[in-house]
């Protein structure tokens, strides 16, 4: 009987596998797990027996060496906007690779983008369609937005630029604006479980009570930019998006998804492009407000000017009228005034001879003594 030793085994198989195989083969898998390491990059790749049945079928280790790496996640990304990512369903072209002491393996040496794209897009329809079958698709928009956003919640990473871009715009409106920021990271696969723990938060401290009748914040904002393109998948979470439909307060989005809108812009009560946009928004709301009162001012203003013009008018009637009435006048017209005892006589019927009258003129009065009434 003829015995091998391990590594002459290994040698067979390894001769023999180079005979039989191809020199390389695209395979469809789904990324496990992905490390980085001395410029590699170690993948396990899995094969599902369904989309919701994770029994698994296979499962190999891969690597994209070094002198690949660069070019290939490059290329990816450019084409896609995202870097590989556990979870996503890749097409790559491999070399199949025995060795003695590491076993059976994959070495990436291309990657078809467009694949990946095809089944990314089926997720995010999948997360569309089971929002809209669950009535959580149009949620936000049951909420009341407040005429004026000024105590805002902010969701970002606390060094990213679009943050400080945010903050900055803010600060120098002119306006009182209150933010308190809950960091969370806004990239990769942690970014989902990182912002629903913020989103947690907010309502934790929401729900506390406060004084006063009104809510802590009034709005949520999630914002992310600046920066490469890195992967925004995070944003189609059904998960994630459902949270945020759901959520008691409105949520406003600006997280620079350049390529397309995101699941998450869908479900938010208002969605912008990025911080900065978002930034504007909350402060044109500001000026809106401020020229309506501006222009309500002005009109009071010009109402004011007009009752007092209708008032001056009046007074002018009145006293035209009042003048007229002075006596001071009828005594200029060569009239004069007969009276007894303070009462004024309009007819010969009102008096008796022997009757003292007053006779009024404009410069004294005249006494006199009746003696003779002739009709």
């Amino acid at each position: 009987m003829h015995s091998y030793t391990l590594s002459e085994l290994c040698s067979e198989i390894g001769e023999a596998l180079n005979e039989c195989l191809a020199p390389s083969y695209w395979v469809k898998a789904e990324i496990s797990s992905l490390t980085e390491r001395g410029g590699h990059l170690y993948l396990e790749l899995v094969e599902s027996r369904s989309q919701n049945d994770k029994v698994l079928q296979a499962k190999m280790r891969a690597t994209c060496w070094a002198g690949n790496k660069e070019m290939l996640m490059a290329y990816f990304e450019s084409e896609t906007g995202h870097t590989l990512q556990p979870g996503m369903a890749v097409l790559v072209e491999t070399e199949v690779q025995f060795h003695a002491v590491y076993g059976l393996s994959l070495s990436i040496i291309g990657i078809d983008p467009s694949y990946t794209l095809g089944d990314l897009a089926q997720q995010r329809q999948r997360t569309i369609t089971q929002l809209q079958k669950d009535g959580l698709l149009d949620a936000q928009q049951l909420l009341p937005l407040p005429t004026l956003i000024r105590n805002i919640a902010v969701i970002s990473s606390a060094n990213a630029a679009g943050y400080e871009d945010f903050k900055h715009q803010l600060d120098n409106s002119g306006y009182a604006f209150h933010t308190q920021l809950f960091g969370a990271v806004m990239q990769g696969e942690t970014a989902e479980k990182s912002i629903i723990a913020a989103l947690e938060e907010i309502s934790s401290l929401s729900s506390e009570p406060t004084g006063a009748h009104s809510p802590l914040f009034d709005a949520v904002v999630i914002i992310r930019g600046g920066g490469a393109t890195t992967d925004l998948s995070c944003f189609d979470s059904y998960t994630l998006c459902a949270v945020c439909a759901q959520f008691e307060l409105p949520v406003i989005s600006g997280i620079g998804h350049t390529r397309d809108i995101s699941v998450l812009d869908m479900v938010a009560h208002e969605a912008l492009k990025t911080p900065t946009a978002v930034a504007e928004w909350l402060i044109h709301r500001f000026d809106a407000q401020y020229s309506r009162i501006e222009d309500l001012l002005a009109r009071l203003q010009r109402t004011r000017e007009r009752q007092l013009l209708i008032r001056e008018h009046r007074i002018e009637m009145l006293e035209q009228r009042l003048a007229a009435c002075n006596p001071e006048r009828f005594y200029q017209r060569g009239y004069s005034l007969l009276t007894r005892q303070g009462k004024v006589i309009r007819n010969i019927h009102d008096l008796h001879e022997g009757d003292t009258v007053t006779t009024c003129l404009i410069d004294g009065h005249i006494e006199s003594i009746v003696t003779t009434i002739k009709e």
